[in-house]
């Protein structure tokens, strides 16, 4: 059976370790450079009932690899990770489009599934919101979980592939890009979801991170302590 990373056709790859728990690496493809910052726990502690909990990280149309807020997805990287849970945080090899951005964060669920993750959360903002869900509809067996940030619903439409698992939504009500409706728009699609508005803030959620943090990491407690997928 062919996986993502077969689908990726690699003609090669480099890593480095810049901190003792961040590793770069570099995968190239025939078609683009995937460039992966993955935070590995400096032990492999479990989860709740035993299971091992991982994240991918996603961005929007442009790419990148900090996500909303000021640089929220660096700092849940660091923050998960001294918890014991890995963090992959994916930088597209041609962002904006849609079928090859949600392949390369199915590459990186099925790295750390790889590397003993049980249970994985897929993560995306913006137009990476459509990439989350889409990379958890094509891999059931693995996902558990799906958070997303001032999502748009272009690409959403096969959310109703989530068929029950968990889904956090946040948006704020004074999107200039991407109105709150587009959520809304999602959690119909998928027939559930948990959509937290963010009073005043706009398509970076620069006003919000605070809020979404205190709403994120018990939410992600209940996925980790919550049935496996499959």
């Amino acid at each position: 059976m062919s996986t993502p990373l077969d689908a990726l056709e690699v003609i090669g790859n480099l890593d480095v370790m810049v901190t003792p728990t961040l590793r770069h690496i570099e995968i190239y493809t025939l078609r683009g450079l995937l460039t992966l910052m993955w935070h590995e726990p400096a032990g492999a502690a479990p989860m709740a009932g035993g299971a091992r909990g991982g994240v991918v990280l996603c961005g929007g149309a442009m790419g990148g690899l900090l996500g909303p807020g000021s640089g929220l997805y660096h700092r849940l990287g660091e923050y998960l990770s001294a918890q014991g849970v890995p963090v992959i945080r994916v930088s597209y090899r041609r962002p904006n489009d849609l079928d090859a951005c949600t392949l390369d964060v199915a590459a990186g669920v099925q790295l750390l599934v790889g590397s003993g993750v049980e249970r994985v959360v897929v993560m995306g903002h913006s137009f990476g919101g459509a990439v989350a869900v889409r990379a958890a509809v094509g891999l059931p067996a693995f996902v558990n979980g799906v958070v997303t940030f001032a999502t748009q619903s272009a690409g959403c439409e096969v959310a109703a592939g989530l068929v029950g698992r968990p889904f956090l939504l946040f948006h704020g009500d004074r999107d200039e890009i991407l109105p709150i409706e587009a959520s809304e728009m999602v959690v119909a699609l998928a027939g559930h979801g948990d959509l937290v508005r963010l009073p005043g803030d706009g398509h970076l959620l620069a006003r919000s991170e605070d809020i979404i943090w205190e709403q994120l990491i018990p939410w992600l407690d209940g996925v980790w302590a919550g049935p496996s997928s499959g």
